[in-house]
């Protein structure tokens, strides 16, 4: 009898414990992007698998705390920080989504939205992510033929957007969809990459 409940017990004990797989254990980890108007970046990044959470903010310019009325003259940029489940997606694989729904080659903006807060950018966590973040711009070019004019430097302080910005596209989605439309991100980007355009992004 003793030892049928000690049985029961190591039974119950083994349940409780979590699960082990042979995969890679789940960490969330942080990617940050300038690809223009953030509205955009957030709507392709929430279409990758693996991704956890996007938000919409400024970065890399001269003030604190900035806002959507003063970013631009702060030189601020318009970036989305991405949380990811490194076990579901790495970052080499968010580098090459992002390169494949930007246009890299242009230094004055992107698509219809004009100036240093709408040009590209990579805004690296650690060493290792600046490197990779080099190596997968060197392929960039070489898959375009073409200069990658996009910055790639050690992330400073990311300041969250107002909340009226974040999803965007889920809160406004006919607003959305006319702004994206008339801002020919979409042609642009195909003209650019050709059948690789979107890559790795789902649709949602």
């Amino acid at each position: 009898m003793l030892r049928r409940t000690f049985a029961i017990l190591a039974l119950a004990f083994a349940a409780a414990l979590p699960l082990q797989t042979s995969g890679a254990l789940a960490q969330t980890k942080t990617a940050i992007f300038a690809g223009g108007c953030f509205w955009c970046v957030e709507s392709d990044f929430d279409g990758v698998p693996g991704v956890l959470s996007t938000t919409s903010g400024y970065i890399g310019g001269t003030t604190e705390n900035p806002t959507y009325r003063n970013h631009t003259a702060a030189k601020h940029r318009e970036a989305v920080r991405i949380e990811y489940d490194s076990s579901k997606v790495n970052y080499t694989a968010l580098l090459d989504v992002f390169w494949h729904s930007v246009d890299p080659t242009d230094d004055g903006g992107q698509f219809c939205d004009r100036g240093h807060s709408y040009t590209t950018a990579i805004y690296a966590a650690d060493a290792q992510d600046l490197a990779a973040a080099e190596k997968s711009k060197q392929a960039a070019g070489a898959e375009l033929g073409r200069p990658i004019v996009t910055e790639i430097v050690a992330a400073p302080a990311f300041w969250p957007a107002e909340e009226y910005h974040q999803d965007f596209y889920r809160k406004n989605p006919l607003r959305y969809k006319f702004y994206r439309a008339n801002c020919g991100r979409d042609g642009r980007i195909s003209e650019v990459w050709g059948a690789s355009a979107h890559k790795g992004i789902a649709a949602h």
